[in-house]
């Protein structure tokens, strides 16, 4: 049973049990509408959305489409399939009750599959296709052609052309990139696709694809020679720091074994070398069906499912013997014990690992309550880590985590971030509170704070398993399969627990037991990075992770109960003076007395699930625009500093075994707390957070904290250009304004507690607030909540300063020109156009949706398809609806230095051609089509009309936009498209950048 932090799995809704969200409703029958057939495709329709949710009012018209259809027993066996055993293969071994959602079968080629209903989103089917080979199965002389051979599978097969899958999931309403995907690790290669709106000729067609791109895709000289510049430049494109870190974490932690030099990317002479004979042969190795698993679950029925696999799948035969698996090896002993780095680009590091042998273990229910107590050993080590680093410590962050890797280990690792660069003493620091776990059992009290949490995590998943979505139970069953566990209902799951909790299980003895148990094993090992070179960092570090610790053990604190009653007083509940229906949208607006305002969607269609967002103040309106400001550490350290007298650490008691949250963000004109609650619990979570705006706790450590770690990280700012770009970018786009970026270092070491409640506390105070509930609660109940907490809290004054205004750069003849520390063969290119923003027209906003994604498109043909340029060249739209202007279509691209004119050319050769030509029907159809079905598939769940709605309590142009989306969507034509970009992709108007390797 794979379990909790290694993708527990949770069964799928039944067709009768699919969300029931007016938004499925309102803008199904609109987007049909794009469903129409295009070039003799019979397009798909998605399903039937189910009928109206009781809670939301009647008498706007409904189509009779809503009507569910009768469902089979979603745990009825599969009726037989000539030729095919239906036995359950993944239990063999296992004592653990079958998922019966979950139907198996095995073809007479071997080929196995996995397959169930799942109604979530509606009409969605997802599909994983898992080859049991990886890099680690590749020889010194292919390294990289289990990666290469997923894009040329991709790129044509058996019975597609060179490039025209991609076109053809289009059409079936399917992204190329999100819908379907590949991803290669070192022990599988899993080819992915999330079929919207699926039809059973739409899936039977896909399935074809994927059974011949399986089988025999299309590796010749024609196609090896335009895919490999492709995934050269995904090569390139790599993080240089991270790659080059987590190379040397393998090559020290798996020291003589295949693990320690197999990357999924490969190597560049192998890949350069690379012949389609040589790769062929790879692929005819280890693509074989006794390898393969199908793996289903979607809107439909799975006896069809379990079909048509067999349909496709049942032709394909393997060519020459069966190979045997690979020797992964073992960990060994007499591999040196510590590695050290030298990479300035990221912050000093320490990792540590006790490695033991992997080895099959069958998936029983007492293999999994062991593991649960080694997981909470871990668990609790964790947090003791975090409180000393709260607390002011040497280090920023440590943790301890448990995994199974590649069947190479099974290992304990401890990752470490010392403050500052004395590593040895952060390193010194958390062994010794390691060698206090071991040394002396932790409390009752601890262990129960621990297993509070593991229970509502479980219990959560139990009360939520309606609404998974089928394309998490695909990937979960894929994540299974590869560590050779399986999968059962959270039900069970959580009866495993609560068995384990009867049995006694979880006592200090049992806990110590499992906390020497996991810090023992066949090797140790260690690796260091460290800014500047250390000739003995070595030696040091060998000495240090041997040197007894146990003297630095400190006493624990004693932690005392903690209760809500300690929070600080709200005041009495304030009174309702307005509440108003959205009847279109199923949502209420509510005022009360003391000014706050409320949207409610209460709601059935997430069960367990209820989703709160608190906007407050004024956001990036707000904030100084004429100098840096402590605006960076907020969402470290805001949050973090505790309320009233409760710090970190007892907010941390009080919610345990309770989903509750206390997140943070800044919005264009709010800004916001939000958290994922549940029924029971978020009255309790709202009212945390109206104590955190009338009485936040000013504790200083969470802002040293968090200006230690931005100047940990400082230094990797340039080390590559997406670096660059990712704390440059915001700040250049509007013209230097100090509210977007990342500050000098000299404002960040300047800053202190005190400037940072300075600018905070007020902001806090001030602005109005619009509390947000969607999700599975009853309306009088949620709206008592807010009465009890945000509409108890004094009236909040008005900030009437007039907001600064935001500004685009100017266009310029050249580019603007960023440097960067990394490799001399990466670079990046930048075009913008201003747009505009404000909640007043819908209409254009759509619009440069739409014109966005066919821009990505052309350009993702000519630079990836074409010429090899850029793995990933991105367009986007961003229209702030918060802000009166301030919008801007962006396209960026990772090049090569010599590619970065030819990027900014073709971007501008591509928008010259947008804004004088309309574009092709079938072009239209195959970008409109894929955004329709996300827009469906998004509209099923309360987050997108959360976000959606946010700020319409003040602002009706919001509920009005969100009433026209769908109409507005779908009468977007030709016409518009070439209208908006005439308008906004202006060569007199855009600004260029591009960011170059230093000297060049």
């Amino acid at each position: 049973m794979a379990f909790p932090t290694r993708a527990m799995r949770i069964p799928a809704p039944s067709l009768l049990l699919r969300p029931r969200l007016w938004g499925s409703i309102l803008l199904g029958p609109m987007l049909l509408g794009l469903s129409l057939p295009v070039d003799g495709q019979q397009a798909p329709r998605p399903t039937p959305t189910p009928t109206v949710n009781p809670s939301i009012p009647q008498g706007s018209p409904v189509p009779a489409s809503v009507a569910l259809p009768k469902a089979s027993d979603p745990l009825a066996p599969l009726p037989p399939i000539p030729g095919v055993d239906l036995s359950p293969w993944l239990y063999k071994g296992s004592d653990l009750p079958q998922d019966k959602a979950w139907k198996f079968g095995r073809l007479a080629n071997g080929l196995r599959f996995a397959v169930r209903r799942n109604g979530v989103p509606p009409g969605q089917v997802a599909v994983r296709v898992r080859i049991d080979a990886g890099s680690l199965n590749e020889r010194d002389s292919e390294r990289g052609f289990a990666h290469l051979i997923e894009h040329l599978s991709f790129r044509g097969s058996q019975h597609v052309p060179d490039g025209e899958a991609k076109r053809i999931w289009q059409r079936l309403g399917a992204t190329f990139g999100s819908d379907s995907n590949a991803t290669t690790t070192p022990t599988q290669t899993v080819y992915q696709l999330d079929l919207p709106g699926a039809t059973e000729a739409g899936l039977d067609e896909s399935l074809k694809i994927l059974a011949g791109m399986m089988s025999a895709p299309s590796i010749t000289a024609q196609s090896l020679g335009a895919e490999r510049p492709v995934v050269l430049a995904e090569r390139r494109e790599q993080p240089g720091p991270q790659v080059r870190y987590s190379d040397k974490v393998r090559e020290t932690f798996f020291a003589g074994q295949p693990l320690a030099e197999r990357s999924p990317i490969g190597q560049l002479a192998t890949l350069e070398a690379a012949t389609p004979e040589a790769v062929r042969a790879f692929h005819d190795r280890w693509y074989r069906p006794e390898r393969a698993v199908v793996v289903i679950s979607g809107d439909m029925d799975p006896a069809l499912l379990a079909r048509l696999v067999a349909r496709n799948f049942g032709g394909w035969q393997g060519l020459g013997p069966s190979p045997a698996d690979p020797d992964f090896g073992q960990p060994r002993a007499d591999a040196p014990v510590a590695g050290a780095l030298v990479e300035p680009a990221i912050p000093p590091v320490v990792a540590m690992a006790v490695l033991r042998p992997w080895h099959y273990q069958d998936d029983t229910a007492i293999f999994n309550q062991k593991r649960m107590v080694d997981m909470l050993a871990a668990r609790l080590i964790s947090r003791r880590l975090e409180n000393r680093a709260r607390a002011g410590g040497s280090f920023l962050q440590a943790s301890v985590s448990l995994d199974d890797v590649s069947r190479s280990a099974n290992m304990t690792t401890v990752n470490i971030v010392p403050i500052g660069d004395d590593w040895e003493a952060a390193l010194k620091d958390v062994r010794a509170v390691i060698a206090d776990a071991m040394a002396v059992a932790p409390s009752q009290a601890e262990i129960d704070r621990e297993l509070a949490d593991y229970d509502a995590a479980l219990r959560t998943q139990v009360e939520t398993a309606r609404v998974e979505a089928g394309a998490k139970q695909a990937d979960d069953m894929v994540g299974a399969l590869d560590i050779r566990e399986t999968v059962t209902a959270p039900e069970t799951s959580y009866q495993i627990l609560k068995q384990a909790v009867a049995a006694r299980m979880f006592t200090p003895e049992t806990v110590l037991a499992s906390t020497r148990k996991i810090f023992q094993g066949a090797a140790t090992r260690a690796l260091v990075n460290t800014r500047t070179p250390q000739p003995d960092a070595i030696a040091k570090l060998t000495a240090a992770v041997k040197a007894d610790v146990r003297p630095l053990a400190e006493q624990r604190a004693r932690q005392g109960a903690i209760s809500f009653a300690q929070l600080p007083r709200l005041g009495r509940p304030g009174k309702v003076v307005a509440r108003e229906k959205v009847a279109e949208l199923g949502v209420e607006t509510i005022r009360f007395a003391n000014g706050v305002r409320m949207l409610l969607m209460a709601n059935d269609g997430e069960t367990g699930r209820v989703y709160l967002r608190v906007r407050f103040g004024r956001g990036y309106d707000a904030l100084p625009a004429d100098r840096e400001s402590p605006i960076w550490a907020a969402d470290m350290a805001l949050m973090a500093a505790g309320i009233g007298k409760l710090d970190q650490g007892d907010l941390d008691r009080l919610t345990a075994g309770r989903r509750m949250g206390l997140d943070f963000d800044i919005d264009d004109d709010a800004f916001a707390m939000t958290a994922l609650s549940a029924p029971g619990d978020y009255a309790d979570n709202l009212k945390l957070m109206a104590a955190k705006l009338i009485a936040p706790r000013w504790d200083a450590a969470p802002v040293n904290r968090a200006r230690a770690a931005m100047l940990a990280g400082y230094d990797g700012f340039d080390a590559s250009p997406d670096s660059v770009l990712g704390h440059e970018l915001e700040r250049l786009l509007r013209d230097g304004d100090p509210r977007w970026g990342t500050p000098p270092r000299e404002a960040i070491v300047a800053t202190t507690p005190q400037a940072f409640k300075a600018l905070w506390a007020p902001l806090l105070a001030s602005g109005p607030i619009e509390v947000s509930i969607f999700g599975d609660v009853k309306a009088d109940e949620a709206i008592a909540a807010v009465a009890s907490s945000f509409g108890a809290i004094p009236a909040r004054k008005v900030d009437a300063t007039p907001a600064p205004p935001i500004r685009f750069p100017k266009h310029g003849a050249t580019p603007v020109v960023l440097t960067h520390g990394g490799p001399a063969d990466q670079a990046a290119a930048v075009i913008a156009w201003p747009t505009g923003g404000g909640a007043g027209d819908e209409a254009t906003r759509s619009t440069l949706d739409v014109l966005a994604q066919v821009f990505s498109d052309r350009l993702f043909d000519r630079l990836r398809q074409q010429a090899g340029a850029s793995y990933s060249p991105q367009v986007g739209s961003q229209w702030p609806i918060g802000l009166p202007g301030g919008g801007r279509m962006i396209a960026i691209g990772m090049v090569a230095p010599d590619k970065v004119d030819f990027f900014l050319a073709t971007a501008r050769d591509i928008a010259a051609d947008l804004a004088a030509h309309p574009i092709g029907t079938d072009e239209l159809q195959r970008i409109k089509r894929p955004m329709a079905q996300r827009l469906l598939r998004m509209s099923s769940g309360n987050q997108f009309w959360l976000q959606r709605l946010g700020g319409a309590a003040y602002d009706p142009q919001r509920i009005e936009a969100t009433r026209r989306m769908a109409e507005q969507f779908v009468a977007i034509g030709p016409a518009d498209i070439q209208k908006v970009a005439a308008r906004y992709l202006r060569p007199d108007t855009d600004w260029t950048l591009k960011v170059v390797p230093r000297g060049r």
